[in-house]
Order: structure tokens, then sequence, then C-alpha cells
């Protein structure tokens, strides 16, 4: 809170000696310094570790039914790679997948580096063979069979919501 104050004490006292245009270009700042102090709080309170539980480890079928992908701890993040090729449909929804990369997708690594961000989250990178590009990710729980990937470019806000639903093992099956 001290911050706060300090820079609301600044910008009055700046206010006060410049001119009434730059007084309020410093305002503007005092507000823009105090909204990211606002917003960045909560986030440094959170802990950056999760629970074995949290992580989502385990197989999970993708969102447009391709490939099954095997999460799994890679040193201290997590990483999933392809264990089974079950079609070869586009994620656009016209037909057939015209694959920019031509490499087989089994073994493929396809989520790396993922690291517990807090609040149940995992941050990494996602890679779409579709186009060969890879793109920043953020993957959570939101249910125990359903893992929400959200790739994006630069800003959560610019991605898209996909659900990924978890793999029954054989041995659970009836």
């Amino acid at each position: 809170m001290s911050s706060i104050t300090t820079v609301g004490a600044l910008a009055s006292r700046s206010g006060r000696e410049a001119s009434n245009g730059s007084s309020h270009r410093l305002e503007l700042v005092s507000v823009i310094l105090t909204s990211i102090w606002l917003f960045a709080a909560p986030a440094l309170g959170q802990s950056a570790t999760a629970s074995a539980t949290d992580a989502p480890i385990g197989r999970w079928l993708t969102d447009n039914g391709n490939l099954e992908v095997e999460i799994s701890r890679c040193g201290e993040a997590l990483c999933g790679t392809v264990v089974k090729v079950l079609a070869n449909r586009s994620m656009s929804g016209g037909g057939e997948m015209v694959a920019a990369d031509n490499r087989s997708p089994l073994g493929m690594t396809i989520l790396k580096d993922f690291t517990a961000a807090g609040g149940g989250e995992w941050q990494g990178e996602i890679y779409n063979r579709e186009n060969a590009k890879t793109y920043s990710c953020k993957i959570s729980l939101s249910a125990p069979d359903r893992l929400t990937v959200r790739p994006y470019i630069a800003l959560p806000l610019f991605g898209k919501t996909l659900t990924w639903t978890r793999v029954v093992a054989q041995s659970e099956r009836k």
C-alpha cells in the first residue's frame, strides 16, 4: 500500500508544481500505476507450485478426436506426447487435415515446458502440426475428466479454448 500512497503523493506534489496539462498526465500515470499494482498484488500472493493431484497427468483425447496425448512429468515441468493417432481431421472442421508438418504425429511432443502458474493452471507451449507453429498455452483441469487447453498469441485473451477429455485406461473399462 505504501507504493500506492507514494505514487499518489508524488503525483499530487508534482501536479501542483506543473502546468495544468502536465498535471493531467501525472494523474493518468498515477492511475495506471495504481491499477497495475492492484491487478498484480493478488497474483504475487499466489503460490506458483501445484500439488501432484492438481497436475493433469494422464492420457487425453484432443478436442477434435485426432490424437491421444500422454501428459507426464519431464524433469521439473510437464510435457505431452502423442501416443495414439485416431484420425486426421482438420481443426477448422473442413474435412481431412493437410499438415504443414509432414512428420508422423506418433511420438511427437506437442505440449512442452508446462510449469505451475498458480490457481490450478499450468503455463507452457503447444505445437500445432496443422500449421507447424508453436503457441503459448495455458492448461487446467475443469473437471477430473476434462482438461481446458487455451493456446494463444501474446495474451490469453487472443486465444481459443479447447476441451480435451481424459481417456479411460483399458484396465478401468468394463
